[in-house]
């Protein structure tokens, strides 16, 4: 019979390196990089008691509805628990979040709760680049909308979300019609 070898050790990778290797889910995109009308999907998610219960508790969110079980099912409109909105919010942003490093958030408009999110839950959201405008200084304004949807492709929530992104070339900023928003 031959005798199996063990298995190499893993090789370290050595520190001088570090810094030339890619950071997952970065990205490096600039103003001039939006393309409006992209769309991207997330994957999907199950949202459970326990981070539930965990989210409300951080934000201490325990209104009956989202942490008061036997109220919910018995005095609740829904007859069970909700996720807090707040949470389906976080959740359904996070699901598409790419970590620009040249993107900063300006705010959010039109934010609506469509549905209501409970217990157990899958959600998914699809993140569309609606417009840009530029803006005077190193950076242009940009807003996407983030639509989240549950298993059954409702939608529970719609936002707007406006965010400054650099140039990659200054000179945008200065062009005639910037505005000061």
């Amino acid at each position: 019979m031959s005798q199996m070898k063990p298995p190499a050790a893993p090789q370290q990778t050595p520190a001088a390196q570090h810094q030339s290797i890619p950071i997952w889910n970065a990205e490096d995109w600039y103003w001039e990089d939006i393309q409006i009308g992209r769309q991207i999907r997330s994957i999907s998610r199950t949202i459970s008691e326990g981070e539930s219960m965990q989210f409300n508790a951080l934000v201490m969110d325990l209104h009956p509805y989202v942490a008061d079980e036997p109220f919910a099912r018995t005095e609740g409109v829904f007859g069970r628990r909700l996720v807090a909105g707040a949470m389906v919010f976080s959740l359904g942003l996070g699901l598409v979040a790419t970590n620009c490093r040249n993107a900063f958030s300006y705010g959010y408009d039109k934010l609506r709760f469509r549905r209501p999110v409970f217990i157990g839950d899958t959600i998914y959201t699809i993140k569309t680049d609606l417009d840009k405008s530029r803006k005077a200084g190193e950076m242009g304004l940009y807003r996407a909308s983030y639509e989240i949807f549950n298993a059954d492709q409702e939608l529970v929530l719609y936002c707007e979300h406006l965010q400054t992104v650099k140039y990659r070339d200054p000179a945008n900023g200065l062009a005639t019609g910037a505005s000061h928003a």
